[in-house]
Formats: C-alpha cells, sequence, structure tokens
C-alpha cells in the first residue's frame, strides 16, 4: 500500500500542459493506484472530459473522482479567478470503494460502506433532501464533500462527467477515516423558538415578529441601517443532539419591514429552534485551529492525504489574504498531500452547511 498518496497541481492556462505539469510531479505512479481525485477551476470547465480521459490513459490510474469549482485548494495553496488543476493519487484496498454518477445507481448496503465522498449540483433544488437520502439508503453513513460552484458548466467527476445530481465515490469499513467541521460564523444573542412561519418566512419568533427579534439581537447600530447586514448577519439553526454545538446556517434573503417578517434560506417549521449569527474572521480562525487541534489528537497513525471542502465565503474573503485558509491547515498538520475546492455549500454527516470548512484525512 502508498504511504502517502501523491498531490500535483498547476496553474497552467492550457488544460494539456496542466495535465503534463501534473504527471511530471507525480513522476512514477504506482501501478497500484487505483482511485484519483480530481478539482479544477471552472476556467477548464469546457475542458474537463478531455482532462479526465488523458489523465486516466497516462496515469493508469482507472477510476476518477472530483468537481469543477470556482476556487480549487491543495496543500498550503488556494487558487482563484485562473485555470488550475488539482490531482490527488491513491491506493485503497481492492473491491474497497464504488462509484456512482447518482443515488439511483447504488443499491442499499447497510453493513459494508461507511463513509462518501460526495458532491452536488446547487441547482437542484431538492438537493438537501438527496444528501440526507442518500445518507439513510446506505445505512445511515456519513458523508463528506461540497456542492459545485461555477460561472459557467456545474459538471462533477465521478468516472464520467455528470451533472444535475448528487455523484461521487463510497467506501466501506476497511478505510479509516477521520474528519473534523469548522464553523465560519458567531452566535448572536440566545436561541429562539421560531412561533410562527410559512414556506421560508419567518414571522414569529418567540411569539414576538421576527424583524424585532433580529434587531434586538443584532444591536442598536445594525438595527438602525438594515442594508448593512447583508452577507454578514445570517440565521443559524442548531443540529438537535449534536455534541459540539453544530449548527446550520442559512442566508437571510429578505426583510418586510411592514410586516416585521423576514425570509430565509430554508424550510422552516413552526416550533423550529434558531438563532440569527455575523460572520466572523477572527472567530473562523480561532474554530479552524480548534478543530484541527481536535483532529491531531484522534489520529491513530500519520494521514496518508487528504481532502478539504470549504465555503466560496471563507477562503481569502473570511481569512483577509490568499491562500492563508490551506497555510493555517498546512501548519497544522504539515505538508500532507491534501486537495479540494470552495464549494456554493458544504456537506458534512446527513446535512448541507453554509460558510463551514469540512477536513478528511485518510489513515
Amino acid at each position: 500500500m502508498m504511504k502517502r498518496f501523491m498531490l500535483a497541481h498547476s496553474a497552467t492556462s492550457d488544460w494539456q500542459a496542466a495535465v503534463d505539469d501534473c504527471l511530471q510531479q507525480l513522476a512514477e505512479i504506482p501501478a497500484e493506484a487505483n482511485l484519483g481525485f480530481i478539482y479544477a477551476t471552472d476556467y477548464f470547465a469546457s475542458d474537463l472530459g478531455h482532462i479526465l480521459r488523458d489523465l486516466r490513459e497516462r496515469s493508469g490510474v482507472p477510476h476518477w473522482v472530483g468537481s469543477i469549482g470556482s476556487a480549487i485548494c491543495c496543500t498550503a495553496k488556494e487558487y482563484y479567478d485562473e485555470a488550475a488543476l488539482a490531482i490527488m493519487v491513491c491506493q485503497f484496498p481492492a473491491h474497497s470503494f464504488r462509484l456512482f454518477q447518482e443515488p439511483d445507481q447504488l443499491e442499499s448496503h447497510h453493513d459494508a460502506l461507511q463513509f462518501a465522498v460526495v458532491h452536488g449540483d446547487p441547482r437542484n433544488g431538492q438537493i438537501a433532501r438527496l444528501i440526507e437520502q442518500f445518507a439513510n439508503q446506505q445505512g445511515n453513513h456519513y458523508l463528506v464533500g461540497g456542492l459545485t460552484s461555477s460561472s459557467s458548466y456545474y459538471y462533477q467527476i465521478a468516472d464520467e462527467i455528470s451533472e444535475g445530481q448528487l455523484s461521487g465515490v463510497v467506501f466501506s469499513e476497511q478505510v479509516p477515516v477521520t474528519t473534523g467541521l469548522t464553523q465560519g460564523c458567531t452566535p448572536l444573542g440566545p436561541v429562539h423558538t421560531l412561533s410562527d412561519c410559512e414556506g421560508n418566512y419567518a414571522v414569529r419568533i418567540d411569539e414576538r415578529p421576527a424583524l424585532e427579534v433580529l434587531k434586538e439581537d443584532i444591536g442598536e447600530i445594525l438595527a438602525r441601517d438594515l442594508n448593512r447586514i447583508g452577507g454578514y448577519i445570517f440565521a443559524g439553526f442548531p443540529i438537535s443532539g449534536s455534541d459540539t454545538g453544530d449548527y446550520l446556517v442559512r442566508n437571510l434573503v429578505g426583510i418586510d419591514p411592514e410586516q416585521g417578517v423576514l425570509a430565509i434560506g430554508e424550510y422552516l417549521q413552526t416550533g423550529q429552534r434558531m438563532m440569527f449569527c455575523k460572520r466572523d474572521g477572527k472567530t473562523a480562525v480561532q474554530d479552524l485551529e480548534r478543530m484541527l487541534s481536535d483532529i491531531k489528537q484522534r489520529l491513530s497513525s500519520p494521514p496518508k492525504g487528504g481532502l478539504y471542502f470549504s465555503c466560496l465565503g471563507r477562503g481569502q474573503h473570511m481569512f483577509g489574504q490568499p491562500s492563508k485558509e490551506m497555510e493555517l491547515i498546512a501548519a497544522q498538520l504539515g505538508d500532507i498531500p491534501l486537495l479540494g475546492f470552495y464549494a456554493n455549500g458544504e456537506i458534512a454527516g446527513q446535512r448541507l452547511y453554509g460558510y463551514t470548512g469540512v477536513l478528511t484525512l485518510f489513515l
């Protein structure tokens, strides 16, 4: 077995040259390598089929999984607004993984399969339900991944090019992993109860007008000018049973000042617990370091490689400079082979998150 997975990345603007560059970096790929991860910026979206075919033929690696991203990342490096390709070549035990282009291609396996790396199409309005349904159908196992981000085509790879659904790779218990999730927001005020709602409209919170509660939690200065809260203030929904205080972050998509109603990017239910939270770079750094410290303590052996899925709203936008987020990870974990992309939503467990980072290490 490979002691470490093999990583390569290139910012060459021609797809053929980028593949050449990556394969030169990898030098000799072991014949036993049987799965590759691939993430490319949307600059290469229209060339993705050529890239996949060329990598498969020239590397000898038979199976590939990955996605297009508006931005991609790898060990200590992030690529934004430019042509970039990153690949990681791996060896897993025989018959320990299966790829799928859509969930229906996999039958239910309640014992053999325990973990999946998945990519979803954000244009599919049922994607959050598909994520939960897929995890349950496969025996309640753990998912990690993200929703494809792009300014053009929303392509994913699971041996073939796919889009519109949920695709990826499912692993058996022969593949040990450890995972962690880090939040990018900070709660404001207490946890409330949604006492009246309709669809995605929050009408009353704690039996008071929803807007009144929001203004109270965000403070007098922001409450005077609600135009300033876009992209800064969000709705948060605590996850029942979480022992780490995890919560789902959803956008505030509209405010009706006359009726005191809030529109939230989530289907709401009466009695649901919710809170308001703010995007916070300083706290995001602290929580990322907390997550990395926790994962390091749980490692039973040096990791062979890893995957990282972060929100488009994180990275240089939250941490203040290019590659800062990946540099923070490398400072804690070293130069292990690591790659991923910046997503339209992050997948962890059975849920779709926002403004989070999801890290997976293969042991």
